[in-house]
């Protein structure tokens, strides 16, 4: 009943404003029970989700699948309503199986469509709950005049768009649905305003309604504008207040859809049975009718499915969610021509409770229908088809169907037993995302070669799902397996040739097995495709430094600086990269004699360093800087910039790089004529820094210090008993000793 619209005629009266009975009327058919059930549904789903996940997929059989299964029933029942609505009933049809087939084919195309598909539901309740509002309103005898049916539509529009901006706010996280990705700057006072006047037009609308009849005789009405904020203004208010993200998928889909199918059976069905009782079929019954409606939705969602993963072996999940999405598209339209309160048919039995207007070809009793047309001799197909045996056998091969799908979900959705998992995969071997939870199940049990082989079918089902091909490339790289895992990379990007995170990916793969151009050509696409992602530019910068282009490195090393303070989640970007990169540029910078871009970044890289307590990258990122000034004849300035450095040192663990500093110190004093005691110091400090290491660099020390050592003759031995006292000389010489090396 999502496109119910009332007239601008006079309203009938009725003896009853209620359909059934005013407790069932009220909880069911105007939403009273949402408030319980919504907080119920909130407060299980977090810590019982296996078993909600079961639950909600029950209740579709109950109520989703029913319910869109009344619409058919409603469309397709009588040869009068087909011919009536035709449009919908052929043309429609044919239109969404071509469109069934084409997204089958081209997957691109689905989150386009199943995008529509949560989008448009929120507008078919909000539709059929305005709907309902208008027919208790008619029912109880309310004159609605057409400002006041205005202010309410408004409010009502007013709740569906204030729900759609929280939708369409940000990024999306699911692959499936299309965001707009509106900044929260903007949809922020948007969405206050849209709450406000959505308050103020239900206010507007309804002091007049009541003081014209009563709020008794509102309550119907009443409850409908609560439920209408129930479902889209409340959710909207708590995410602004309390950072509550609506999850699109889940709340279009989940409990709401079970909310709103309920209320479509329970009027849906007060219908057929007042139409039935109208036309005279006296053998009609409620319970039946259910069971058809259970029987038919099923054959709308399950069957197709199945088929299709099996005869195409394509993925079962993927194509369930085509059907979902076409299905609802299907009914939203249908829906939207069957039920309209201009329609006398319609007004006549949903809103005079008295006896219906016999109109219509539809009116007539079936026997004498079919006498005044004259009774044509049934072909043996018919009779097959009508025959009680036949539609008996075709309603259990159906709940029958249904019970192997819904225990295939049962044992397909317990993402934590492995078992479970399997066994429903020996029920349906076409179905991704349930070989991705096998995946997850086994990597957890330690299986890392099963949980690559599940992934691998999986890829092998859904090719064109991105997310399962970066899934099992990292479970490649997780057992080890970096060959295997550049191979996948490579053949997504044949698929995905603009993934940033695939191209970055696969260019470290490359780097990794001596590939260096490949990493070189994949991360220079990235950056191309997606600049500001900050580790393709860090990557790159990493890569030409090592290839010898300072300047083309410089780029990416500031274009990753400038990125950073944005993407301070990325596990690329830590604060002791930053200070590396800072201490990178400057290097590149100086390589390319870029006196002050290289300074600056010197100075940047040692301020952040000193900020964060980062002593040994402070004292690394004073020492490059004392090599740069030394090489630009700023003497001084270097002396002082190692002197800095080995006062940090003093207070650091890492005796490899103290020692590193003291050597490159004394390496200075000996270039710059210091009394040859003061660089015999250093050396000699960094040779006890590194004993007992037996590595290329304390032979380096070794051999300076020895060298030195021949030149000093007996004073080494004294130089030996003052190692302290030098080495206090050596860290405190004054600026003037360098005066004289300062360069013009």
């Amino acid at each position: 009943m999502a496109s119910v619209k009332a007239d601008a005629t006079t309203t009938p009266t009725s003896s009853s404003p209620w359909i059934y009975r005013p407790w069932l009327d009220l909880i069911v058919g105007c939403g009273a029970w949402s408030a319980p059930l919504l907080a119920i549904a909130a407060w299980l789903t977090p810590s019982h989700t296996h078993g909600w996940a079961i639950a909600f997929y029950l209740l579709a059989i109950i109520f989703n699948y029913p319910h869109f299964m009344a619409t058919i029933y409603r469309g397709y029942h009588t040869r009068e309503q087909f011919e009536k609505y035709k449009f919908f009933t052929l043309h429609l049809t044919l239109l969404i199986v071509f469109t069934a087939v084409l997204l089958h084919a081209s997957y691109r195309l689905v989150p386009w469509v199943f995008t529509l598909y949560i989008c448009w539901s929120p507008w078919h309740y909000t539709g059929q709950n305005y709907g309902l509002m208008m027919m208790f309103a008619r029912r109880a005898g309310a004159d609605v005049n057409p400002v006041e049916r205005r202010w309410l539509h408004a409010a009502f529009v007013a709740s569906y768009v204030l729900l759609m901006a929280s939708f369409m706010t940000g990024g999306s996280s699911d692959p499936l649905i299309l965001s707009l990705g509106l900044p929260a700057k903007i949809t922020l006072p948007a969405r206050l305003v849209l709450a406000i006047a959505f308050a103020a037009f239900i206010v507007t609308a309804f002091r007049p309604l009541i003081r014209r009849s009563s709020v008794r005789a509102m309550a119907a009405p009443l409850t409908l504008v609560l439920t209408q904020f129930l479902w889209f203004v409340l959710p909207t208010l708590l995410e602004l207040h309390a950072a509550y993200q609506i999850p699109q998928t889940r709340y279009s889909s989940g409990i709401l859809a079970v909310l709103h199918s309920a209320q479509y059976l329970w009027i849906t069905s007060y219908y057929q049975r007042r139409e039935a009782r109208a036309a005279g079929l006296s053998a009609w019954r409620m319970a039946g009718y259910f069971v058809i409606l259970i029987a038919g939705g099923i054959a709308l969602f399950v069957p197709g499915p199945w088929l299709v993963s099996y005869i195409f072996h394509y993925d079962f999940t993927t194509s369930f969610l085509i059907f979902t999405a076409l299905v609802n598209i299907h009914h939203f339209l249908l829906d939207g021509a069957l039920w309209k309160l201009r329609d006398s048919r319609v007004a006549s039995l949903l809103i005079d409770s008295g006896a219906p207007k016999q109109s219509g070809p539809s009116t007539v009793p079936a026997k004498k229908a079919g006498t005044e047309r004259g009774a044509a001799r049934p072909t043996r197909t018919t009779r097959i088809l009508t025959s009680p045996a036949f539609q008996v056998g075709l309603i259990a091969l159906l709940f029958l169907w249904g019970g192997i799908d819904q225990i295939h979900f049962a044992l397909g959705s317990d993402e934590g037993n492995l078992s479970s998992l399997l066994r429903a995969s020996d029920m349906n071997p076409y179905d991704a995302m349930l070989q991705a939870r096998i995946a997850s199940a086994a990597a957890k049990a330690g299986q890392k070669n099963d949980a690559v082989a599940a992934l691998t079918r999986a890829v092998a089902i859904s090719p064109q799902n991105a997310g399962l091909q970066h899934a099992c490339a990292r479970a490649m790289i997780e057992d080890g397996r970096y060959s295997d895992a550049y191979e996948q990379y490579r053949n997504m990007l044949r698929i995905f040739p603009r993934d940033p995170d695939a191209l970055v990916n696969y260019g470290l793969l490359a780097a990794k097995l001596g590939h260096p151009e490949e990493a070189i050509d994949s991360w220079e696409k990235a950056v191309d495709i997606a600049p500001d992602q900050p580790n393709a530019q860090l990557y790159l910068a990493q890569a030409l430094d090592h290839k010898a282009e300072p300047a083309a490195a410089a780029r990416h090393w500031s274009a990753f600086l400038q990125l950073a303070p944005s993407h301070s989640s990325d596990p690329a970007v830590t604060r002791v990269q930053i200070i590396s990169a800072s201490i990178q540029l400057a290097d590149d910078e100086a390589r390319v004699n870029r006196k002050e871009a290289a300074m600056a970044a010197y100075q940047s890289a040692i301020a952040l360093a000193n900020r964060e307590g980062n002593a040994q990258l402070e004292s690394l990122a004073l020492a490059h800087q004392g090599d740069y000034q030394e090489k630009i004849g700023d003497i001084p300035g270097a002396a002082r910039s190692y002197q800095q450095g080995l006062a940090l040192d003093a207070n650091s663990t890492d005796f490899r790089s103290e020692a590193f500093d003291w050597f490159n110190y004394g390496q200075f004093l000996r270039r710059h004529g210091v009394s040859p005691e003061l660089p015999y110091a250093c050396y000699l400090r960094a040779e006890m820094l590194l004993a007992g290491k037996g590595d290329d660099n304390l032979r380096t020390v070794e051999t300076a210090r020895h060298d030195v050592e021949l030149q000093l003759g007996p004073k080494a031995a004294v130089a030996q008993r003052n190692l302290t006292d030098l080495l206090d000389r050596a860290k405190n010489l004054p600026q003037s000793s360098f005066n004289g090396h300062l360069a013009n």
